[in-house]
This record gives structure tokens, sequence and C-alpha cells, in this order.
């Protein structure tokens, strides 16, 4: 007992301390790094021996150990871009004139490296820096590699950012006909930046410094996404602000006064640039004292909030100086959304932060608005401004909680890592009755477990002296420390209580992707002389009093879910869109600013739950068009006589030469086509990197490989993922879509005879039944399971689902950047050596109801969804709204190589596309899919033979297929 409480002691300890050295002891000026910073930068973590077991020998950690001894460099190499001295897979350009700028630059492509070769005058760290401009792309920020002599110096440096600026299109907020504002669409506003290279997470307040030894080097930029054109790089040192006492002793050396009587208000709003689509305008209604202000209608009075929570994300305001001299800053500001933790920022003035202090501003939780002024209120920090036009820029910044998210996601991995070794001995499903001498066969669990508790009730303390109060946010830290420290003094209790356990490490892996985001509101920033008395923030209780009673009576009459038009046309349409209001709200938008010019077709746009649709038809109350309709819709429709056959327009073939064959399958039926494809979804093979390393096995390419696999993995006791819904009565690709993998890949159809017949009893689909049950009886891979949890612990090494869990992983899973991939499926292996790999695909799609009053025009608007340039808009405005996890999947082939996809990535999803087979629509078709998914239950719970449980179940499907097709007046 006393061992582990000196254990917790020092770690405590040990946090504490390495605190204060991030913030006492920074790069010197002078240009030595001092060792206490080089330490303090590798973690701020429970203990240095700590540090070092859960460094990587390819983290940033670990290097900069390596190199802590080094000093920082006085020296500044500057190298053209034109001078480059070698190129792979990529021809660079020379431009001449750029950005209003002359010269000679170099244009990078987004596919492939170039080469510099420069010499380094005298060892030591540098820091790099690049002088861009990001040219016309995917409008997603640009990413790049560095290979110092031919290899990444750290893992990091695989993944470098560089940000795209972005404006309001117009400076004018519009309005629509009801008087709601209407949030102003972002431009892209590119211009000449320079950047150094830092990390992208957030993690390292410091920029990355690199060991270069004295004489000749090669500096390598890798493209993985976006083209840019490269002016200069930069090899120098890093000078860091110097602290406030030091600059305000300098304000007086240099006879600085202060300004008296000067008071300027920048509504935030009205940012000049941003760094992210996702930075626009947004209402706030909820408080009287937001400006501009407005009881009943909606008004673009404030910006950030849960969009402006990213590290590097940034926004920029352009502020007139009246007079030279010294002036006060103060943000009025709202932070309702994390608790427990405060958000941080980093304040920018013409582009260099001021002094130290404004590299790290803290905005606490409050669900009020308050008045921040830097500094305090009794003394604020005063800034020199000039007169003339200022620049002042807010950056999302983790600050001091950065040292603590890393050290608590560096546990996670150990954590995961001695789970995994864990089920290698007991399985997924321990026996509770068995001593498996968890101990004895880890001789190292009980120190990792002790370890580990003492390190997060290290963190867990830590932010509760930054943060000043317990939360939730620690309560997590805490229940997993405990349970750490209680699995370490009672080994013999770890397997009854993996369950538990691994709930636990998904709450840590769930309050990293919580810590990591800084949301913050504002309404307005102030500029003012120190001796001005600044306003309030929030209202008066008075006078939300009478904001609460309006608002009340003006809901009777003002509805807010309604889409305003902004301009009268000639005629209009009714279309009805069942997913989400930000869809709407952007898809209004584009009708406004594109299609309704363009035709002179108005459209009344109506966000409409999708059970509605049918109950709407039937009463002739339906609209003209009706958007993201699933799969199964529209020829059930047709069949009905209620959807609209689109073949009979003249322009149709044209139309459908967008999309690929198989986007269409499912929406035709009898010579008729009653929709076109919006979204088109398939499956991809995910598998972690990390894992298969170590189990040293490849990802599969055939099904052959999956067999061989399997074992491995289960030896390990850890599973593969196949796709199989986790409930019956599903559709039938969401049900069956391992199923549709192997029927297709050997030439078999669910349908015969025009969809008169099920194709199921045929010999090829009795052998695909048979394979794809094997994987449950022979193989015992599991039917019910949590995929994304489970590949995020490692149970689940290797998976096959579609595409869009990539937005999933991208976005919620930081802990595994970087050690996971997705490629095409397995196939089967053709007489000439191809590896065929047929998928089946989903979806949704646009259908025209056959009610519609003006076909022509309804038909205009759905050519002009589907088209390119709309659907490439769509996804990029989507994806700049709500982030990756919005990546859109449209059915548009050219639309989807214009979305901002990873080379790489795009290159993969493109080769599983040409495999892709649609699934066809038939009457009755809804009963393949249920009792598909029953034969294959009937074999794994009651051991019939595959043969019989399948053609006990197509008599069934047949039999719906002619009662249907007898209903329809079908042959």
């Amino acid at each position: 007992m006393r061992i582990a409480f000196t254990r917790t002691t020092a770690a405590r300890l040990m946090v504490i301390m390495m605190m204060i050295l991030i913030l006492v002891f920074p790069i010197s000026q002078s240009g030595v790094i001092a060792t206490e910073r080089v330490k303090s930068t590798e973690a701020d973590v429970a203990s240095s021996e700590s540090v070092i077991m859960n460094a990587s020998e390819d983290s940033y950690d670990a290097y900069l150990q390596r190199y802590q001894n080094e000093k920082l460099a006085q020296q500044e190499i500057v190298i053209q871009g034109k001078d480059y001295s070698d190129s792979d897979r990529m021809s660079p350009e020379i431009i001449r004139e750029l950005g209003g700028e002359t010269g000679e630059f170099v244009k990078m492509g987004d596919i492939g490296s170039m080469d510099w070769e420069f010499e380094v005058p005298e060892t030591g760290l540098y820091h790099i820096a690049v002088r861009y401009f990001p040219i016309e792309g995917k409008s997603s920020a640009i990413e790049r590699e560095l290979l110092i002599d031919g290899a990444h110096p750290f893992a990091s440096a695989r993944n470098l950012t560089f940000q795209r600026v972005w404006k309001n299109e117009t400076d004018a907020i519009a309005k629509d006909n009801r008087g709601n504002e209407l949030r102003p669409r972002q431009v892209e506003s590119p211009m000449w930046q320079e950047s150094l290279f830092r990390d992208t997470e957030g993690y390292y307040e410091e920029p990355y410094v690199f060991y270069f030894s004295a004489g000749k080097h090669t500096l390598t930029l890798r493209s993985s996404r976006e083209p840019m054109v490269i002016d200069y790089i930069k090899v120098f040192g890093y000078g860091a602000p110097a602290a406030y006492e030091e600059v305000k002793a300098g304000y007086e050396s240099k006879g600085y006064k202060a300004t008296s009587g000067q008071l300027i208000k920048i509504q935030g709003e009205h940012a000049a640039y941003k760094s992210s689509p996702t930075l626009y305008p947004i209402s706030d209604r909820s408080s009287p004292a937001t400006e501009p202000y407005d009881v009943s209608k909606i008004r673009m009075n404030t910006i950030g909030g849960n969009n402006w929570r990213v590290p590097g994300q940034w926004l920029r305001w352009n502020v007139d100086v009246p007079e030279d001299g010294l002036y006060k800053i103060a943000i009025k500001n709202r932070q309702e959304l994390l608790r427990g933790v405060y958000s941080t920022r980093s304040l920018w003035i013409d582009g260099e932060i001021p002094f130290k202090e404004m590299s790290q501003i803290p905005f606490y939780y409050d669900s009020d608005w308050q008045m921040n002024v830097l500094g305090s209120a009794e003394e604020p920090y005063l800034f020199y401004l000039t007169k003339g036009q200022h620049d002042l820029k807010l950056e999302v910044s983790l600050g001091s909680i950065a040292p603590l998210i890393r050290q608590v996601e560096s546990s996670l991995l150990e954590i995961n890592a001695m789970y995994r070794k864990i089920l290698m001995i007991t399985g997924n499903v321990p026996d509770p009755y068995r001593d498996y001498q968890l101990d004895k066969q880890i001789p190292d669990m009980v120190k990792v477990f002790q370890e580990q508790s003492d390190i997060l009730s290290a963190v867990s303390e830590e932010l509760v002296n930054l943060t000043g109060e317990k939360s939730d946010k620690t309560a997590t830290l805490n229940k997993m420390a405990y349970q750490l420290e209680d699995m370490a003094k009672k080994p013999e209790t770890v397997q009854k209580r993996l369950s538990q356990f691994k709930i636990n490490v998904g709450s840590v892996g769930a309050w990293i992707l919580q810590v990591r985001e800084q949301p913050l509101e504002i309404d307005y920033l102030l500029l003012a002389s120190p001796d001005v008395k600044l306003p309030k923030a929030d209202a008066s209780a008075g006078d939300k009093v009478v904001h609460e009673v309006s608002s009340f009576f003006y809901s009777f009459f003002e509805d807010y879910d309604t889409i305003g038009n902004t301009e009268d046309s000639g005629e209009a349409i009714t279309v009805w869109i069942g997913t989400g209001r930000d869809q709407a709200q952007v898809l209004k938008a584009m009708i406004d600013d594109t299609f309704t010019p363009l035709t002179d077709i108005g459209v009344n746009l109506k966000l409409v739950n999708a059970d509605v649709l049918l109950r709407a038809s039937l009463a002739g109350e339906g609209p003209d068009v009706a958007m993201q309709v699933g799969n199964e819709v529209p020829v059930n429709f047709g069949m009905r006589n209620a959807a609209e056959d689109l073949s009979k327009f003249h322009d149709y073939e044209s139309v459908v030469k967008q999309f690929r064959d198989s986007a269409m399958v499912p929406y035709q039926f009898e010579d008729q086509v009653f929709a076109l494809p919006e979204q088109q979804i398939f499956n991809m093979l995910f598998y972690r990197k990390d894992i298969l390393e170590e189990l040293n096995l490849e990802p599969p390419q055939t099904w052959d490989d999956v067999y061989a696999m399997i074992p491995v993995l289960q030896k390990h006791h850890m599973d593969l993922a196949l796709p199989i819904a986790q409930t019956t009565g599903v559709p039938v690709l969401e049900a069956n879509r391992t199923f549709a993998m192997l029927l297709y890949q050997h030439d078999g159809s669910f349908y015969l005879n025009n969809g008169a017949k099920s194709g199921l009893d045929t010999e090829i689909g009795l052998s695909a039944f048979k394979k794809w049950t094997d994987f449950y009886t022979s193989y015992k891979l599991p039917l019910i399971f949590d995929f994304p949890m489970r590949f995020r612990t490692g149970e689940m090494p290797v998976g096959i689902q579609d595409y869009t869990f990539y937005n999933y992983l991208t976005v919620s899973a930081p802990e595994i950047k970087g050690l996971w991939e997705f490629v095409p499926v397995p196939g089967t292996k053709q007489p000439d050596g191809t590896i065929r790999r047929d998928v089946a695909s989903g979806g949704t799609a646009a259908v025209m109801l056959k009610q519609a009053k003006n076909k022509d025009a309804a038909w205009e608007f759905m050519k002009w969804w589907v088209s390119k340039d709309t659907q490439v808009r769509f996804g990029r405005e989507m994806e700049g709204l709500m982030g990756a996890a919005a990546r859109y999947p449209t059915a548009n082939i050219e639309a989807l190589r214009e979305l901002p996809w990873p080379e790489r990535d795009y290159r993969n999803l493109e080769e599983q596309w040409q495999w892709v087979q649609g699934v066809p629509e038939v009457p009755g078709g809804y009963f393949t899919g249920r009792h598909l998914d029953n034969a294959l239950r009937e074999v794994i719970n009651n051991g019939t033979n595959t043969a019989d449980a399948l053609y006990d179940y197509v008599q069934e499907i047949d039999y719906e297929i002619r009662e249907k097709r007898d209903e329809f007046n079908l042959d």
C-alpha cells in the first residue's frame, strides 16, 4: 500500500512540475533549448520513466528525447521552391505570377513528391516553414509528408497540414422573404501564407524541431492531398514570443502612451477570413444581449460555437485603429459546451503572437455571455497598435491541456495493448470460475495496471488544478484509474471484470475526443483605451423576462421549420428532403443562387420525415420530387403507378451516363426507370496495420486468404468481422452483404426470368450460401458484435464495412490515427490469375411522383441535383459544415473524383467501385432479404442442412413473388 501511495504521489508531483516547466522555460531567443524545456515538451507526464516506456520509437516524444541536449541553431537557410533537385510521379511547373506577386514559384501537384538539397552550416535543432499559395483543388486542407534524407524523422511528420483561407461570399447578409437572415455561403479566398511545420492535432504548442548535422541534406515533401504552389522553404531557429513583463518594459523604454476614450467594436460574424468553411456566422436567439438582436426573426449575430472547436482552426478580423498607442482587448464570448475543461485560444496580431501569455488564453465554462478582458479587468494586458488597419486572429489551441491529452492517449494505447494480451489468454467470453493466473502468464500486467492507474490519477488531479473544479471529465479518468489499481491488487479478478474494463476503456477514448474539442462562441471583440468602461456582457433580469415572454408570443406566428425563398420565380415545384435541417439549408442556398436563376423555376423545399411520403402520396398531398429516399422505394412506387418513368424524357440517356450501370439497377423495372441515384455505398475491407504487422499477416486478397487468416486471428482470440444484420427483417443488401459478394463473384444472381423467380436455389446460389454459413458454423465468426468499438480496441483488426465507416474512424477514433487503412474486399481468383471483387451496393435516390403537376420542371431539378457540379458543391459544403464525418458518398462518377479524398484512398475506392453490382428490386423482393436471413439462422441455430434450409425458404420467396406479380398483372 505504501509503495502504491509513493508512486501516485511522485506521479502527481512530476505532472505538476512538468506543467510549470512548460510555462517557465520556452525556447530561448538566444538560441539554446534548455534541457528542462525539451524534456517537458516530450510529455508533461507522470514520470520520465513512463514517458520512455510509452513513447514509441518513431514518436515525436522519442525524437525529442534523442536530441534533447542539442542547441537551437541560429542559422537561417532559405531554399527557393524552384530550385528543387528531383521529383517523383510529378511534373513540377514554374509559375511566374500568382496571388498578386511576380517571381519564380513551383507548382506541386496532389500526387508524387519533390526533393530539395541544401547545405546546413551548423549542427543543431531547426524549425522548418514553407511559404505557399493554396491553388484550386478539392477545397480541403493541403496535406504533405516530410522526409529528411529519405526517411520520416518521426511518425507525425507523415501528416503535415496547411490551411486554405475562406471568407463570406458577400459582405452583406441576405434575408429570405420571411425576414430571416440566411447563412452566407463560404468561398475560398486564396492568399500567400507562411506556415511553420507543426503538429496537426495540436498536441504540441511549439512548432516541430528537426535535427540536422552540419553538411548536405535532402528535404522531401510528398503529396497526400491537394496541390500547392511553393515560394520558398525556410530552415531556421524560431524565437518564441517574450513574456508580457518584458514587452511592457519595452513599451516604457520606447515611450508608448495609453490612448484615451477609444472604443472600437468588431462584430464576430464579420470575420474577414477563416481557416475553414465551417466557420460561418450562426444565429443566437437565447439572449437579448446578442448583437444584432430580433425577438422573432433569425439573425446571423455570432460566430464559432461548436463549429470552432478543432485545434488549428482560426478566425481573423480586420480592425481600423484610430490613433497610435496602447489599447486593451476584450472578447464577448460564451463557452457553454465544454464543462470541466476550459477552451483555449491563441491571439495573433498582424501575424505574430504579441507576447507569451497570448499563446494560451483560457475561456471557462459558463452558460451566460461573458466579457473576457485579456489579462484581467483590474490589470488588463496592453497592446501597442499604430494608426491604420490591423488584423486580429484567434486560433484554437489545446494549451495546457495538450500534454494531459497526450499522456491519456499514450496510456490508452498501453491499456489497449494489455487488454489484447489478456484476450489472447481468456478469449472474448472468459470463464468466470477459472483461474487463468494472468499475473503469471503476463508478468508485466500488474505493473502496467498500477503505472497507468497512477498516471491517470495524476492527470485527473492536474485537470482539477487547471480548471478549478471536478466534473465528469475527471470522473471518467478516476473511474478507469480506480479499476486499474483494483485489478493490480486483485489480478485473479481480471477475467471477471473484462466487460466493464472494456466499457471504461471506451469511455477514456470518448474523453479524448471531448477534451480535444475546444468550442467557443463570439458575439463581438472590443479594442478599447485603458480608461474606457466596457459594456456588460449579459442582459439584465428584466430584459431576459421580456425576451422570454415575447419569444413565447411570437412562437404562435413564426414557423422556424419552413425554409424561406430569396426571390420569386415564374413557376414552382415542391421538393421534399428527408434528412436533416443542415442538409436542407445547404441545398436551399444552392437552389436559390444556382438553380432558380438559371431555370426560372422556384423550389418549395420542405423538410419532411421519409416515412410520411407513402401516406402523403396516397392522400394526393405528396411532393413533385422526393429526395434521399431508400433504394427500395422507387420501384415499389412505380409498380403502383405512383412514380414517374424517367426513361421517357428525351435527354435521359445523356443524364444516366454520369453513373455506373450498377447505380441504376435498383430503380429499373420492366423497361422503366423510376429514380436517379444520389448516393451509392459499397463495402471495403478495413484493417489495423499495427496488429497485422504484429501477427505477420497481410490484408487478404482472396477468400482463401481469409480462410487462412481466421485461425491465426482466433488463436490470439481476435475475430474477423463480416457484414451481417444485427436484427431481422431488413432489406436484402443490409442483411446479406457477405452473401451478395460470394454470389456475384461467381456470376450468380438474386433473381431469374426478369425477376419472376428467385435465383438462390441454383447451383451457384447454393454454393454461395454454403460458403456464407460456413463462416458462422465452421469458423465460428460472431453474429452480433460492435465492430466500431472492437476495431478500435483491436479485438477485430480486420472487417468488411461500407466505405462510410472511413468517416467514422477519421473523426471518432483519433487514438488509432495512422494505424488503419481500407482496401478493396477479398475476391475470387479467376483462371487467368485476376481477382474478381464483386460487391453489392446500396444508396439513396431522387424520385418524381406521378402526381407532379409540372413534370418538365421537376425533371430539370432532378438533372441539376444529380449533376457533377451540384453534387461536388453539396458534398464539399456538407463536409465544410459538419466536418469529415459528413463526407458525401455521391453516385456521380466525376463528382466523387473531385471530393476531398486523399489520393491513395480515392484510388482504392475507384478500384473497388469498378466491381460494384446493383441489387434489383422486384415485386415481393422484400421476402428475399427476410428469408435469406431466416435460412442462415436456421442453419446456425438448428444445424439444418444448408441445401434443405435454403430450398424451404426459396419456395416462400417464389410464392410471394408470384402473388405480387399477379397483383400487378405481370406475366
